[in-house]
């Protein structure tokens, strides 16, 4: 079976340009336990994201060298480094001055988790003068807060546990996070409840450092192809991974 039906192998100049090292370098962010849901044999990191990079370094020809990051804000932050060559990140606008985005290739709803006698009822609600949000600083629904939160007070916290520590002892009202994870926070807090929807999705995308976007519209032929074919859905049914949906096709 092809992985990349209708994408030939690149060229030996774009080879080149994206892993002049002769290995494919891919930054993979540990805290997204969606998508990285373990440890492979050797010791590396093994999930969607894992694979989807090793799949693409065999499409061109080569070894995959994996480069772990514990954040996606410390990953993204080592873009002008020259520490990576291809990310599997969120993609956020603010991310993208220093990275290429191809589109997403996967996506992860995020909403919000309130104590049971909160006043807080929906979504709309959250955005209110008096009200603190606990958040994962850097993440990309932290980002996300940050664009579009203008009244609510954001508690900027070093990590997702860190964030529900937050609204645990009392130092906010509202805690931030993707679904799947707060279904789990859920046992922490049981008087507590979920909002209805989706305050956004993160986009899961990947990612080159500007210094190499050339290769960047290389990796769009490779992601919808990745979509269209199946594979990501394969990759999200081999790991038994609930709350990732394949993102939409961008054509």
């Amino acid at each position: 079976m092809q992985l990349f039906p209708g994408v030939e192998p690149p060229m030996q100049d774009m080879i080149a340009q994206l892993a002049p090292t002769g290995v494919l370098r891919a930054g993979i962010n540990l805290s997204n336990f969606l998508l990285v849901t373990g440890r492979s044999a050797d010791g590396g990191p093994d999930g969607v994201s894992p694979d989807l990079a090793r799949a693409i370094a065999t499409h061109m020809g080569l070894e995959v060298h994996y480069v772990p990051y514990p954040s996606p804000g410390v990953l993204a932050d080592a873009a002008p480094l020259d520490a990576w060559d291809i990310a599997l990140i969120g993609a956020e606008p603010q991310r993208a001055e220093i990275i290429s985005f191809t589109p997403a290739y996967c996506e992860i709803q995020a909403t919000y988790l309130v104590p049971e006698h909160s006043k807080v009822r929906e979504i709309a609600d959250v955005d209110r003068a008096g009200i603190r949000i606990a958040v994962a600083d850097k993440t990309a629904y932290g980002l996300w807060l940050d664009r579009n939160i203008h009244s609510a007070e954001l508690v900027r916290c070093a990590g997702v546990d860190a964030s529900l520590a937050a609204l645990l002892e009392g130092r906010a009202d509202v805690l931030a996070g993707l679904k799947p994870r707060l279904i789990t926070d859920i046992a922490q807090l049981p008087a507590s409840r979920m909002l209805e929807g989706q305050f956004m999705a993160v986009q899961q995308a990947i990612g080159t450092p500007r210094a190499k976007a050339a290769a960047t519209q290389y990796l769009v032929r490779l992601v919808e192809s990745a979509k269209s074919s199946g594979l990501i859905q394969r990759l999200i049914d081999k790991h038994g991974v609930k709350g990732l949906s394949v993102a939409p096709s961008s054509s």
